[in-house]
């Protein structure tokens, strides 16, 4: 690319991002030259945005001290690798001195794009942050190509905390009764349409969205990569997944279903399109808890999926699937904790009584979690509880919470307290004592 025509480009993109209003994502990154930055998530989850929020409202960067690349704009057409390191000449030349910071998005675009990166990252003189299509680029592979080199951060749509921020929605340190009602009133939105920020804005437009968005992740993400010529298999696995979000679900009995229906498929097909999906993250997969790393990785996961508007809009009901997608958005905000605190480790846990939550790091529970909408109800407080207090007694873990819908407050059982939070309260982190967070 021409001296000229780059320098345009670098200040044409600077000026187009400054003209944005960009609204500011919970996630915080510790920036250090000592390692790339990959962003990472779903598709349409604001992973760009991201990258000029950090610009505009993180770090407040100036020009003289940043460039970005997006390789995905047409003037990026016919690039090669040179253009990273061509870019930092520029910038130099023209601000007399070299950018402390660079953003490289769609980077996967570029041929043997790693060892351009590779070469800026040796220098040890810019924050790097790098951002591509999960498509083309997923974090295996940004694993691979910088092996040792990268602290990875993953994106997800926009969190309850986010969604009432971008509602307007100011938050206050005392609330009354109408903020109360008006928080539970965004959190049924949020659940039925959920946090992808376009719906966010539009939710009129949603079921046209996630029909559209399912095809980018069918087509781009599974087919086009893998090259699949089975397409039928492909879109039932995905059906099956939506409808059976937050329960246990094992490619065993997809394969039986298909196979009594006389459809052939083999487990080892099914296998690596169920890996596809998570590597697109599409759905995620929980496993079971033992003692034994065998049997958790034997066991029948159980899938969640990335967004509740995509179940809502493509498969289930809001008002009948209420229990289960309050278990969805609480495994995605346990996910998200994950960018915070990369020990902590999500499974379920089952010894005759299931526990939807187990929260693990390094060898200790720390936490055992239940989700309940309606708890008040005898059988069901039964059986939830019982259920928790055996997992308690078996972990020798006392740290016993319910997610519920509204109940609030403290219960003995046994020798430990039953800590209920309403899940509003949960997700925007009102109850901060330890008991009813996160674990940090």
């Amino acid at each position: 690319m021409e001296k000229r025509s780059l320098l345009r480009y670098l200040a044409d993109k600077k000026e187009q991002i400054r003209r944005l209003k960009v609204l500011s994502r919970s996630l915080t990154i510790q920036k250090t030259k000592q390692f790339v930055i990959p962003v990472i998530g779903p598709r349409r989850a604001g992973k760009s945005f991201y990258l000029y929020d950090l610009i505009l409202n993180t770090f407040k960067i100036e020009d003289k001290d940043f460039i970005y690349l997006n390789f995905e704009d047409p003037e990026m057409i016919g690039a090669d690798m040179r253009v990273m390191s061509d870019a930092v000449s520029v910038h130099e030349e023209f601000y007399g001195k070299i950018p402390e910071y660079i953003f490289l998005d769609e980077v996967q675009n570029i041929d043997h794009w790693e060892k351009a990166v590779r070469g800026l990252y040796e220098t040890k003189n810019h924050y790097l942050f790098i951002s591509g299509s999960s498509s083309k680029l997923l974090s295996k592979e940004i694993a691979t190509s910088l092996r040792g080199r990268t602290l990875t951060y993953s994106i997800l749509p926009l969190s309850f905390e986010e969604f009432l921020a971008f509602n307007d929605f100011k938050k206050k340190s005392l609330l009354s009764t109408s903020d109360e009602n008006q928080i539970k009133n965004h959190l049924r939105n949020y659940m039925e349409f959920g946090g992808f920020p376009d719906i966010v804005f539009d939710n009129q437009l949603a079921d046209r969205f996630f029909l559209e968005y399912l095809d980018l992740v069918l087509f781009r993400d599974i087919i086009e990569r893998y090259n699949i010529k089975n397409i039928f298999i492909i879109k039932f696995l995905i059906r099956s997944m939506l409808t059976s979000f937050s329960k246990q679900s094992s490619v065993n009995s997809t394969f039986n279903t298909l196979k009594s229906q006389g459809i052939k498929v083999s487990k080892k097909t099914l296998y690596n399109y169920t890996l596809y999906l998570e590597d697109s993250f599409f759905a995620f997969f929980l496993k079971k808890f033992s003692w034994a790393l065998k049997n958790t990785e034997t066991s029948v996961p159980k899938v969640f999926i990335n967004d509740t508007g995509l179940i809502t809009s493509l498969i289930s009901g809001f008002s009948e699937n209420f229990g289960r997608l309050i278990e969805n958005i609480v495994f995605l905000e346990l996910k998200r904790a994950q960018n915070a605190n990369p020990g902590l480790e999500i499974y379920y846990y089952d010894n005759g009584g299931e526990v939807d939550f187990l929260l693990k790091e390094k060898c200790k529970i720390q936490q055992l979690v239940q989700v309940c909408y309606d708890i008040e109800n005898p059988d069901t407080k039964r059986r939830e509880l019982k259920a928790l207090q055996k997992a308690g007694e078996e972990l020798q873990c006392s740290d016993l919470l319910v997610i519920t819908w509204d109940k609030e407050g403290e219960e003995q059982m046994g020798n430990n307290k039953v800590v209920y939070v309403p899940l509003w309260k949960w997700l925007l982190k009102q109850d901060t004592h330890k008991k009813g967070g996160i674990p940090s």
